[in-house]
């Protein structure tokens, strides 16, 4: 959104997300609307059912607690000018932020929550030992359930990373169950990372042999590599980079000539709010750095200093500008 407020394009959301953000461009637009704003405005919510439904919530969110906290927070500065101008340049920022304060504390993932026996928030690990003494390392917000007995030996990874130390066990092996994958383990010290639908095995130690939900296809990894498994199956085995791929085990985060913007996707993952980058200029630059993974934040600020870009900070939510 610029400053004189143009209209956001009137383009079809392509998922709740975009719908999200272009109800909170049109809830600043609808401030003081021309003729042909509003027209537009009516031809957007007739465009998409999401985007009715998103931009209720966005209202909702708006006319809330959160923002309304946000904007007495600017208030409160010391300056001769009113409420709403100082609010005025940060409408959209602040509507983002008490969408996600929201988002953090929804029950979409409720379900899942009640079958998981453990779960971390974001930036949290934690650290298990399964009843047959293999060990869990669960990464930030992750779920996750395991039965273990005399007849079975199942785990399953509902969302996030978890790393294991399979012990041995010659009678049967342990499976995990992570979306797109099944993976049957002995011996064997390996990763599992399940986010939005994809997951991704990487092997340290030992071998790991996978089965696609999809299509029951099978692939068996040896130590040294790492495959990727979408809604289309098996992509092909490739070689794993330890001291990068499995950094997060030892508390860091490595990039090795990564642009910035993934660094900052994988970033906000540890980070309890939104990281946005709104310089596209920055989105290429390659970033090398082995950082804390517990000082998310720190780093963001520490990326902003050597790019030279400016950071504004919110509530749960930091702008590159």
């Amino acid at each position: 959104m610029t400053d004189n407020h143009r209209s956001p394009e009137p383009s079809l959301a392509q998922d709740p997300a975009s719908a999200m953000d272009q109800a909170l461009d049109w809830l600043i637009v609808l401030g003081s609307p021309d003729e042909e704003q509003s027209r537009q405005f009516h031809a957007w919510l007739d465009a998409d059912p999401l985007n009715a439904q998103a931009f209720a919530k966005a209202q909702a969110i708006w006319d809330g607690p959160q923002v309304a906290q946000c904007a007495q927070s600017l208030a409160a500065r010391p300056a001769k000018v009113t409420v709403l101008a100082r609010l005025r340049p940060h409408w959209k920022p602040l509507a983002t932020a008490a969408v996600l304060l929201l988002g953090m504390f929804s029950f979409s993932n409720l379900p899942m929550r009640l079958q998981a026996d453990h779960l971390t928030v974001v930036g949290e690990r934690q650290r298990l030992q399964l009843e047959d003494g293999s060990r869990v390392l669960l990464n930030t917000n992750s779920a996750f359930s395991s039965t273990i007995n005399d007849r079975q030996r199942v785990a399953r990874l509902y969302q996030g990373e978890a790393f294991f130390e399979v012990q041995a066990n010659h009678n049967q092996p342990l499976e995990i169950d992570a979306g797109p994958v099944t993976a049957s383990v002995r011996d064997t010290a390996f990763a599992v990372r399940y986010l939005d639908g994809v997951a991704q095995v990487r092997v340290q130690r030992g071998d790991v042999d996978l089965r696609a939900t999809r299509d029951d296809a099978r692939v068996r990894l040896s130590a040294g590599e790492s495959i990727r498994i979408g809604p289309n199956g098996f992509d092909r085995p490739a070689r794993l980079d330890a001291a990068t791929d499995l950094a997060w085990v030892q508390g860091r985060l490595v990039f090795e000539n990564c642009p910035l913007n993934q660094v900052l996707a994988e970033l906000s993952r540890y980070y309890p709010g939104w990281i946005i980058n709104n310089n596209e200029q920055l989105a290429d630059v390659a970033v090398t750095g082995n950082y804390r993974l517990d000082q998310p934040l720190d780093v963001v600020r520490a990326l902003a200093h050597i790019t030279s870009a400016r950071l504004q900070e919110f509530p749960a939510l930091v702008i590159l500008n």
